[in-house]
């Protein structure tokens, strides 16, 4: 299975020239190391950045150059940056092509589930609201079970949505999925070694398997 990284690569794939693209915190915010080099690609971040690069080497951190994460970033040439309210008007203008979120949990509708675990402390929900209603096309990068072994791809969700029928296609350890307009998740690769009844023992929504699944290319 993959591990982040894997993860993160294999979401990169789905970025295409041109894109105006929001990391999500936790694993989205790694595809910016792999984002193919030439590509011109504009990476945001909620807290008032265009242009993310990669993650700094050791030794190359600066301290005031975050990401909404609080992480340390890089920039590339012609980054800009500017304040929160620009940033949010930006996204709810629907300028950003492509949100790369994590969950918790998604349905097989394409709710998302990602900011709140009820009884414990929270910061707050963030940009996750925002993002995922104004953003032309939401992937999600998560764990495909949770910690007991558990499905976190549900028929419906248990934990408090942050949207509804957002979400368009799911990347995790064990394979990557389209969530289709009528419901239920489609799949479409399998990680190296993974095979399809493991997928399927651990998706406890609708899984929809159509003819012989290929495993990822990363």
């Amino acid at each position: 299975m993959l591990d982040k990284n894997g993860i993160a690569k294999r979401i990169a794939k789905e970025v295409k020239q041109g894109m105006y693209v929001n990391l999500g915190i936790g694993i989205p915010t790694l595809v910016a190391n792999y984002i193919p080099a030439g590509m011109d690609v504009v990476l945001q971040s909620e807290n008032g950045l265009l242009g993310i690069g990669p993650f700094p080497f050791d030794g190359d951190e600066d301290p005031d150059l975050i990401n909404a994460g609080k992480q340390t970033i890089t920039t590339v040439p012609g980054s800009s940056f500017f304040d929160s309210a620009m940033s949010f008007g930006m996204i709810r203008a629907g300028k950003v092509d492509l949100t790369i979120l994590g969950a918790m949990e998604v349905s097989e509708t394409g709710d998302i589930a990602n900011w709140k675990i009820p009884g414990k402390m929270v910061k707050g929900m963030g940009g996750a609201m925002d993002l995922v209603a104004s953003a032309r096309n939401i992937i999600v990068a998560m764990q495909h079970v949770n910690k007991a072994g558990e499905s976190k791809l549900l028929p419906q969700c248990e934990l408090p949505l942050t949207g509804i029928r957002c979400v368009k296609k799911i990347v995790t350890e064990l394979a990557v999925l389209d969530v289709l307009p009528e419901g239920g998740f489609r799949l479409l690769e399998r990680a190296p070694g993974i095979s399809t009844e493991q997928i399927r023992n651990a998706t406890k929504g609708k899984l929809i398997v159509e003819g012989e699944i290929p495993e990822m290319v990363l």
